[in-house]
């Protein structure tokens, strides 16, 4: 760099002032393992991260096919980060499918299977490294096997509605599976092998992640459709065997994080200890051919996690949890080479990007005072934290403790939900059939809003449903109130699925006034149902005048801010923000009080079927 090209410092100055890159959520999220994620230092930890590839290498090559590592440091240390990193260096170097299973997305424990088979659909569906969707070069490596010339990627794409036109499905399942003495369902393969097409690729994939499609799209498709309790029967298997097909062309890296949570199952066991059972599950059943590329189960986890939760675990658990290196591998904290070496990454982006050289990588800072960071043995987290404090041009700093001053500061809570929000926007569709969050996201609105008159509704409580086993995860919660004087009580079930029996199951509880101890029904659901299904009848009951009920249409853009708040407060550690401060955020942006969603639900039942839902069948 000559000293003609460095930057006027009034240009640098005045950037500085115009924008703070250090000023956004410090915390590592799913979205940034998926998207384009932090600057990464690739020395920092680099012990842990070679690890990890080593053992997708050992797994490729050595007659063990299955193994696991721990990975243990405090928060903020870089857990997630390099989680992000290992996803990256595979996405552009190729090497190994790769799953992330954050165990904050879990929202019922006992039935941490099936929804880590919905989380191996959602990863399978983001990106790899050939440009396509996992899925997709899953399919192709599954036709190339049983091609008699083998093509390029894009080519078996694009290729594929003339070789389906010529051959069929029932002939492509049956070749693929002649090859696969180890896969028992062959539905499997035939899903696998839709997601080439463009047209039923979507319902292959809801297929595929345990989400069930409706009965016309069933039968294009000639997959069954199976009810909710054989679904979740069969979802371990599922897993098994797709884990079992990818790893027949490439490894597999599949990465558990964010084990830490107050809930239990109902077996009384910690979300970590429910995970680490998972693992266990997984690294048994696994039961791999001898020129298999392998898998490795990854799981990260604070020290005390390992040490409180899952040291203590019988049955040879924590071996299975850590089967490579027997203790977990332990991230260390930033010195001062890795803080200085950070900050001129984030840096070199910032004014990269807008086209400025500046005559020191670590301007406005000082390296001498970045290095002493080093001393109090920081986090990635606290040094981001810190140049977001202290990110100006040295002398223009002031300090103003008026009350204008301190409305213009953001609310700590907005980062991170602008964060979560755009996250949504790249995942909505799969979080419309996550029945479970969904619900969540609409009873933490509703707890915001206890005391307060909605729709003439004054809530009293947002309580949960009694009902014994055979009923239980239907009717999600209930808002007790009072109108005119008079209790209210309302049944709230989220149904979006497409499968006609499932949508009956719910509302024949929904309609049950008398047996879950409701005054109303109300049906929260975005897609049609069908006038052939003997869930017309009920929904007709429903809404009758005798039972008063209300069908509520579940518009995306109603509860995406619910969902957005509701992953803020589920991460709320992570943020470092608390649970009044988010209550006062949704307060504040009236997020709850003005969503269409929670009036519509509070207001006057109209007897209609609304306007605007979504027909599956019109597609294809």
């Amino acid at each position: 760099m000559t000293s003609s090209s460095v930057s006027p410092i009034e240009y640098l100055n005045a950037a500085i002032e115009s924008y703070n890159p250090f000023n956004r959520p410090a915390a590592v999220k799913q979205q940034d393992v998926w998207g384009k994620g932090f600057p990464d230092i690739e020395t920092l930890n680099a012990h842990a991260s070679d690890a990890v590839f080593q053992a997708i290498k050992q797994v490729s090559s050595s007659p063990s096919k299955v193994t696991s590592i721990a990975i243990t440091a405090d928060l903020g240390v870089g857990k997630t980060h390099l989680i992000s990193r290992i996803r990256h260096r595979l996405k552009d170097k190729g090497g190994a499918f790769f799953v992330y299973a954050s165990a904050s997305k879990f929202g019922e424990l006992n039935r941490i299977q099936y929804q880590f088979l919905q989380t191996l659909g959602a990863s399978l569906s983001e990106v790899g490294s050939e440009g396509v969707k996992q899925w997709q070069e899953l399919a192709a490596a599954m036709l190339n096997q049983i091609a008699e010339q083998p093509l390029p990627l894009k080519e078996v794409i694009e290729n594929f509605p003339s070789v389906l036109e010529e051959y069929g499905m029932d002939h492509l399942t049956q070749e693929v599976c002649q090859n696969k003495p180890h896969i028992s369902d062959p539905d499997v393969v035939r899903a696998i092998l839709w997601t080439l097409s463009k047209v039923y690729a979507p319902y292959a994939i809801k297929w595929l992640s345990g989400n069930d499609i409706s009965e016309a799209k069933a039968a294009e498709l000639e997959l069954p459709n199976v009810d909710k309790e054989d679904r979740e029967a069969n979802a371990f298997d599922t897993v098994l065997q797709i884990l079992s097909l990818i790893s027949d062309y490439k490894a597999l890296i599949v990465c558990f994080d964010e084990l830490e949570g107050v809930n239990f199952n109902e077996g009384g066991y910690t979300k970590a200890q429910v995970v680490a059972e998972l693992v266990k599950n997984l690294f048994d059943s696994l039961n791999l051919d001898s020129d298999s590329r392998g898998v490795v189960l990854l799981t990260v986890m604070i020290p005390d996690t390992w040490q409180l939760k899952i040291k203590i675990l019988p049955g040879g658990m924590p071996y299975r949890v850590s089967a490579a290196t027997r203790e977990p591998i332990e991230l260390k904290h930033m010195d001062g080479d890795s803080i200085v070496e950070l900050v001129t990454l984030w840096l070199r982006e910032f004014y990269e990007s807008r086209n400025l050289v500046p005559h020191n990588p670590v301007y406005p800072f000082k390296e001498n005072k970045l290095r002493e960071l080093a001393r109090e043995k920081p986090t990635v987290r606290k040094v981001l934290q810190w140049c977001a404090g202290h990110f100006e041009v040295t002398g223009t700093s002031t300090i103003i403790n008026s009350d204008d001053s301190k409305n213009q500061q953001p609310h700590p809570v907005e980062a991170a939900f602008n964060k979560e929000l755009a996250y949504i926007e790249g995942s909505i569709q799969t979080l419309l059939e996550n029945k479970a969050k969904l619900a969540n996201a609409l009873r933490l609105g509703f707890s915001t809003l206890v005391g307060q008159t909605i729709e003439k509704v004054k809530i009293a409580a947002i309580e949960e449903v009694k009902a014994k086993a055979s009923d239980k995860g239907y009717i999600d919660f209930k808002i007790i109130g009072k109108e005119n004087n008079k209790t209210v009580k309302i049944g709230v079930a989220v149904l979006q699925q497409s499968n006609a029996r499932s949508v009956l199951a719910g509302l024949n509880r929904l309609i049950e006034y008398n047996k879950f101890d409701l005054t109303r029904g109300c049906l929260v659901r975005s897609k049609e149902i069908s006038d052939k299904t003997q869930a017309q009848q009920c929904l007709s009951k429903l809404l009758s005048p005798n039972l008063g009920g209300e069908w509520v249409l579940l518009k995306v853009e109603a509860i995406k801010p619910l969902l957005a708040i509701l992953f803020v407060y589920e991460a709320r550690e992570d943020y470092e923000v608390s649970e009044e401060q988010i209550f006062d955020f949704i307060a504040q942006n009236n997020l709850a009080g003005e969503n269409y969603l929670i009036q519509e639900i509070m207001s006057d039942p109209s007897g209609q079927i609304p306007v605007g839902l979504v027909d599956e069948d019109s597609a294809a």
